[in-house]
């Protein structure tokens, strides 16, 4: 028996439509699942059917098998080290990184790379620093061989620093999921904007597991569909029920249906079909052309749809992925495609120039070594715009399976390989970035990032996903000395917000600096530097919405030179009270602020009392108000161990306690006083300025990615608001 579940077809490499035909090539009667005869085979006959299973692509079925296996052979260093490779081929990363530490600690002479591919399935779970160990592990354990592969994982880490870094620093986008309208428990892929009114899309529409068999087969294939937006709802971008897309009849029963674009005058489509051969393995494969439909208007509809030829489709290879766009004067065809000569590996992208006159494609030539790597190169987008081709690769230095990036030139020539960052790419695989061809160019991406509808495990399929960009917001400003007013050199300057476990760090070697801002949140920002305590300036995000335009805030930031004490004004007691009373709260408050913007600072607190009173009841009075302090400032969150409670009594007036000896309680109440004095500086607390990373305010605008429009251009009302704080 063959468990001839879809979802095999649709697990790995969906994009590129290779289905696994081979998880269907089998005849065998599909029985009930409950009573499989398999799982009473003896070991090496479940084995070889696993095995079997494994070579013909059914990574589900294989995976099952191999489980009970293992249950049989616990340690089997081979049944360990293929339930890994099934589940890197369905895309679950969590179980491939377990299986490849598993099979690496039983038998790594045996499977060496399995501690590379833990760090790859690491990296794919945002597991960052976890892959970095593993990395640098299969360095260190194989320090005179495998040159190739070391590089390989000298990319890999370089992913890991960049993704980190770009997490830090976000691009002012929101992304969303197209919702169940659009999206199933299945993979959709290949968006295709209708203007501003709908999206076209290729989809199974399937949400629960099915079989397929010989009397359904044509009924279980990826098709064009349509949804049309939904207007007057308060939720940007939502979709109508999908339909299917019956313009010119390019679905197909039995035949994957997918990657669709028409060509800039709309009177082209162009889209793949993946259709099941027999290779000559024996085993069914699938191969992919490229076809063109032309609109005819005496007809008043689509042609009937014909492979492309002029070398874009070749019989022993596939092609996919077109998509037609103007490069310059010129109508050139992108595509994709694995055939083998001029390759650079894998996947790369071509393209062919379009004759109008003649209506004939140019030999295809390749896209060329800036976007091509040894690995894959998938959906192509020229935007004409901009000038730049949007692309996928899983070979550039990435967050972790494939990214997307964008260069600017084109169609054989290409500088500025940029990543577009996060959140647009993120650890799991994202593809077919395309903007709205109207309005404000938001975008449509795919991906089977955490929060897809899944249907096997969480990232096990893709959905399409909405890209809205945010306004441009950004905060610009200086580190001043506040005796001095100058700008104070070789300073870090962090800003944190309410969500952050720690701080966006900006190196100034000039004192000034710049972030990036998202809607949302409110922004604290302080700056270290050995010697100096910091104030903190503050800006608030949290009215701003999508459809506001850019912004620039400027801030101050005031550096102090670290000095053995200082007194915070309006903390006060009650007479014979050691108590806080609540109008000292907001002083208090300010010392909080001082404490957790100075990391370093380790304080005593010392408290007095007034004359009235025996010294001995004063003093310990005094050391109570003291410890008032040092619980508040513990309880907001500061580390026990910074500060010092002390108390000194009636010594050291602030004021008289008489005049012209009549009682005086305004003296009195001034000599009922805290003060504090930093007794230590520990720069391991600090984040030190460092000159090998310095801070671009350039960088920090380019990462916005954001698109200048007329708003943005526009002199509009602020959106930021900003405050400052200083030094108590």
């Amino acid at each position: 028996m063959r468990k001839n579940w879809l979802l095999l077809i649709l697990a790995t490499v969906l994009v590129t439509l290779q289905f696994d035909a081979s998880a269907q090539k089998r005849k065998d009667k599909i029985r009930n699942k409950a009573n499989d005869p398999i799982t009473k085979l003896p070991y090496y006959k479940k084995l070889r059917e696993a095995d079997n299973l494994f070579k013909e692509g059914s990574y589900f079925n294989a995976a099952e098998y191999y489980q009970q296996l293992k249950q049989e052979q616990e340690r089997n260093p081979y049944i360990t080290f293929q339930l890994a490779e099934c589940y890197e081929a369905t895309r679950d990363y969590h179980a491939a990184a377990h299986y490849y530490q598993e099979a690496y600690s039983l038998a790594k002479g045996i499977y060496p790379f399995a501690k590379l591919k833990e760090g790859m399935m690491l990296k794919q779970q945002g597991e960052y620093d976890k892959a970095l160990i593993a990395f640098n592990q299969f360095k260190a354990d194989n320090l005179k061989t495998f040159k190739k592969e070391k590089k390989v994982a000298d990319k890999l880490i370089a992913g890991c620093e960049m993704a980190k870094q770009s997490i830090k620093n976000p691009q002012a986008v929101t992304i969303v999921n197209a919702g169940p309208n659009v999206n199933s428990a299945y993979t959709e892929s290949a968006p295709v904007p209708l203007g501003d009114t709908g999206l076209l899309f290729s989809t199974m529409r399937q949400n629960t597991e099915i079989e397929k068999n010989n009397r359904n087969a044509d009924e279980y294939v990826a098709r064009f569909m349509t949804s049309r937006k939904q207007y007057f709802t308060p939720v940007t971008d939502t979709f109508q029920w999908a339909l299917k897309f019956i313009d010119g009849k390019f679905n197909e029963p039995g035949v994957h249906t997918s990657n669709g674009c028409f060509s800039p005058g709309g009177d082209r489509f162009y889209f793949t079909k993946c259709k099941e051969e027999l290779g000559d393995s024996g085993l069914f494969i699938s191969r992919c052309k490229i076809y063109e439909s032309v609109f005819e208007k005496e007809a008043n509809d689509w042609s009937k749809p014909k492979q492309l030829g002029d070398g874009i489709n070749e019989s022993d290879a596939s092609s996919t992925h077109p998509y037609m766009a103007k490069v310059g004067k010129k109508e050139v065809l992108f595509f994709s495609s694995d055939r083998k000569l001029q390759t650079r590996g894998g996947y790369d992208i071509w393209y062919s120039i379009y004759d109008p006159r003649t209506k004939q494609y140019r030999r295809p030539q390749n896209g060329g070594k800036q976007i091509n790597t040894e690995r894959d190169e998938w959906t192509p987008v020229y935007d004409s715009e901009e000038g730049r081709l949007y692309f996928a690769s899983n070979g550039q230095v990435g967050f972790g399976g494939f990214d997307i990036f964008s260069a600017a030139g084109g169609p054989s020539r290409y500088t500025d390989i940029a990543n577009l960052g996060f959140p647009i790419n993120t650890p799991a695989d994202e593809l077919y970035y395309i903007k709205d061809p109207v309005g404000r160019r938001d975008a449509y991406i795919v991906s089977n990032r955490i929060g897809s509808m899944a249907l096997k495990n969480p990232t096990c399929c893709d959905d399409i996903w909405r890209v809205l960009y945010e306004p441009k917001l950004v905060v610009i400003g200086k580190v001043l000395d506040r005796k001095t007013q100058e700008l104070v050199p070789g300073v870090a300057v962090k800003m944190a917000d309410q969500k952050s476990t720690e701080p966006n760090v900006f190196n100034s070697a000039d004192g000034a600096f710049g972030f990036a801002l998202t809607r949302g949140n409110t922004y604290v920002i302080t700056a270290d530097k050995e010697g100096f305590s910091s104030t903190r300036a503050t800006v608030s995000t949290m009215d701003v919405k999508r459809s506001d335009p850019g912004d620039t805030v400027t801030v101050v930031v005031y550096l102090d030179a670290v000095s053995n004490g200082f007194m915070v004004s309006n903390v006060y007691y009650d007479y014979d009270k050691a108590t806080l009373r609540p109008e000292s709260i907001a002083s208090m408050d300010s010392l909080v602020h001082f404490m957790v913007d100075n990391p370093s600072l380790s304080v005593e607190i010392y408290s007095f009392a007034d004359a009235k009173g025996a010294d001995e009841y004063n003093i310990n009075l005094s050391k109570r108000r003291a410890q008032a302090v040092v619980n508040y400032l513990e309880t907001a969150g500061i580390a026990k161990e910074r500060m010092i409670a002390k108390g000194y009594g009636e010594k050291n007036p602030a004021a008289p306690n008489t005049v012209s000896g009549k009682d005086n309680p305004e003296g009195r109440q001034l000599n009922r006083r805290t003060e504090f004095r930093v007794v230590s500086d520990v720069p391991t607390r600090r984040v030190i300025y460092d000159s090998a990373k310095p801070g671009d305010m350039d960088a920090q605008a380019a990462n916005l990615q954001v698109p200048i429009d007329e708003s943005d251009e526009e002199a509009g009302p602020d959106v930021l608001k900003n405050g400052s704080q200083v030094n108590p």
